[in-house]
């Protein structure tokens, strides 16, 4: 008798050793027809494994995480199989599923092209239609290594001499035999709602020295409807670029000269010290007192931190005077030189120190992405000094001022999670238990929904990582709230206890935005810069029909500026309906428009961005109105 244990508590008997669709056909036919994979005892196994044993079993399907992840894995090994049916040349190498779908990596003599890409994606939906049965088997190392070196597959060969363990499981889908780990859908008739979508090089192994391989990216879902939803996402996502927007608002540039490195226009500077401005304000508001450290220090400070044998590869250096420096890839040893300053007593505890440090990386170039990876950014950076006792009080106060800037900034579903320890990192086992105990139980005791992010903590201690979802879907990783017991210690930071002694302190390293430059990428694609009100860079243009009503276009322009509104004219000699049209690409939020009846009744036409037209209204009004609508927010 075996006894299957279901997700739910229910226990299920069976007399005879049986496969998971067999348990999902116990369960329901619904589910059964639904059911793509399963997991037994958690681990992740096809539907035809048998289950000779008492086990907990979990039905998957394309609406489950994992099961949506064997779906778009399954897809990347169908797009193997065209690719080898269309060219006998070609070498599949790796074919992981990632968010929002899938790729795989290809030697081949052939230079794919876009065409190409038609015919593959033609390819997949026939070899799916035939709805050939995957099959699982298994060879030795030796018997895998015989089998690709017989087919003069190197990068198979060398794929199998890195796998673990001495059973090599293989997928059959066809005349389509490949190595993989699995676990895969259980036929080709799975795979509907797929595209492939672009074209790209990959180093093999990620390593420049190796060979570029030709990697082919798609999308996959359960359903034709989730895979249209997703296009149309991802065609608006196009659209919203944010370095088409800001060419468009003439917010900044990037140059071969300076690569990775932002040049701010007036416009771009003026969202980028508003947003300054804002987050000064409100981290002041909690406490945090503004420094400003270096931005080179020599390379013995970060070798005592820890930094230089984690960070070196990315660190920009410079030599001077037999000195050898490092431009700072982040702030926080800076902020231990000023805690350490003068003696520190509990009683001053805890301290908060804030800044908006520019920080550089050498980002590999071809990472580089516009404003949202690159190698000069600025952190909204704060570090607090505290007692262990203190790291909930402060962690608590961090949040709720996380998220109540999220809200002001127009985000609102917010993902938390619990990154901890690295492989490589500094501090022993047992003050990383207490640092991730510290950050989890926070997290509890707020009551937050989290998820656990393994071996992603930084190197000196765990995080939680604070996500936004935008409105097309996207997820970015944006806010951060570390524990670190170690770097204060490492770099001689002490405070005077109650009782006399010398105790290094807790350090806290929080950031809300992460990168200022990144989050206004962010910010414009989703809005599509239409930003709030307080945000934009140009508020309202004042515009004349006529030269006759310049004199009063410069008079309401400068009302308006005297009340410290962000206002232009424009007076160039153009029809009113091309000023109109380039303001509203601009995206200006208001126009003011003159003729002579507004100068005869001292008014002004007002016109907004999304082209509605407001009417005639004074100026007081005018300014009233846009008040209410949120100028100065704070």
């Amino acid at each position: 008798m075996i006894k299957v244990l279901l997700p739910d508590g229910k226990e299920i008997e069976f007399a005879n050793p049986i496969t998971v669709h067999e348990v999902a056909k116990a369960i329901g036919p619904r589910l059964a027809k639904d059911a793509i994979a399963g997991k037994v005892d958690g681990q992740l196994v096809d539907l035809s494994h048998l289950v000779q044993n008492n086990a907990a079993v979990t039905i998957l399907t394309p609406k489950d995480p994992e099961g949506l992840e064997i779906l778009r894995h399954s897809a990347a090994h169908l797009l193997a199989h065209a690719v080898c049916e269309l060219f006998p040349d070609a070498q599949p190498t790796v074919g992981p599923a990632i968010e929002d779908g899938f790729y795989h990596d290809f030697y081949c003599p052939h230079k794919f092209t876009e065409d190409d890409l038609v015919k593959i994606e033609a390819k997949m939906h026939e070899l799916a239609k035939v709805n050939d049965v995957v099959t699982r088997s298994v060879k030795s190392r030796n018997d895998a290594i015989a089998f690709y070196a017989a087919r003069g597959d190197n990068y198979k060969v060398m794929m199998v001499k890195d796998v673990p363990g001495d059973q090599i499981s293989f997928y059959t889908q066809g005349n389509f035999i490949n190595a993989c780990l699995g676990p895969h859908v259980p036929n080709a008739g799975y795979l509907h709602a797929f595209k492939l979508t672009k074209l790209a090089g990959a180093y093999w192994h990620g390593d420049s020295r190796n060979e570029m391989l030709q990697r082919i990216y798609g999308t996959a879902w359960p359903t034709e409807k989730e895979l249209k939803e997703y296009l149309d996402r991802v065609e608006k996502a196009k659209q919203n670029d944010h370095r088409i927007i800001g060419r468009k608002m003439d917010l900044f540039h990037l140059q071969e000269e300076a690569p990775g490195m932002v040049f701010w226009h007036p416009n771009g500077w003026k969202i980028f010290s508003e947003i300054k401005r804002y987050l000064a304000s409100r981290t002041a508001k909690f406490g945090y007192k503004e420094i400003n450290t270096p931005l080179f220090m020599d390379h013995s400070l970060w070798e005592k931190s820890g930094h230089w044998d984690k960070y070196r590869e990315i660190m920009f250096v410079t030599e001077s005077e037999n000195h050898t420096y490092a431009v700072k890839p982040m702030n926080c040893p800076g902020h231990i030189q000023v805690f350490k300053q003068g003696i520190k007593s509990y009683r001053d505890l805890p301290i908060r120190f804030s800044e908006f440090g520019c920080c550089h990386r050498n980002e590999p170039s071809g990472t580089l992405h516009g404003i949202m990876r690159i190698r000069g950014f600025t952190q909204d950076d704060a570090h607090i000094f505290c007692t262990e006792e203190q790291i909930g009080s402060e962690s608590y106060a961090f949040i709720d001022q996380l998220i109540s800037v999220y809200a002001d900034l127009g985000f609102s579903d917010i993902i938390v999670k619990l990154a901890t320890r690295p492989e490589k990192r500094i501090g022993s086992d047992i003050i990383w238990d207490k640092a991730e105990k510290a950050l989890s139980d926070v997290l509890n005791n707020k009551n937050v929904k989290w998820q656990i992010s393994p071996g992603d903590g930084a190197f000196y201690g765990p995080k939680i990582e604070f996500s936004l979802r935008d409105s097309l879907g996207r997820v970015w990783q944006c806010g951060t709230l570390q524990v670190d017991f170690s770097m204060p210690e490492r770099l001689g930071a002490c405070y005077i206890t109650e009782t006399g002694e010398k105790k290094a302190p807790v350090m806290l390293h929080r950031a809300m935005l992460g990168s200022i430059e990144r989050f206004i990428g962010i910010l414009l694609e989703e809005t599509g810069g239409d930003l709030p009100l307080w945000l934009a860079p140009i508020q309202a243009v004042v515009i004349n029909i006529t030269d006759a009503q310049s004199e009063y276009v410069k008079k309401v322009t400068q009302i308006l500026q005297d009340k410290w509104y962000r206002a232009i004219c424009d007076l160039r000699n153009e029809k009113i309906g091309f000023k109109i049209r380039e303001h509203t690409i601009s995206k200006v939020p208001f126009m003011l428009i003159a003729g002579n009846k507004e100068v005869e009744t001292n008014t002004i036409a007002v016109r907004s961005s999304d082209g509605k037209d407001l009417g005639q209204m004074s100026i007081d009004k005018v300014m009233e109105n846009v008040i209410r609508l949120g100028i100065g927010k704070n």
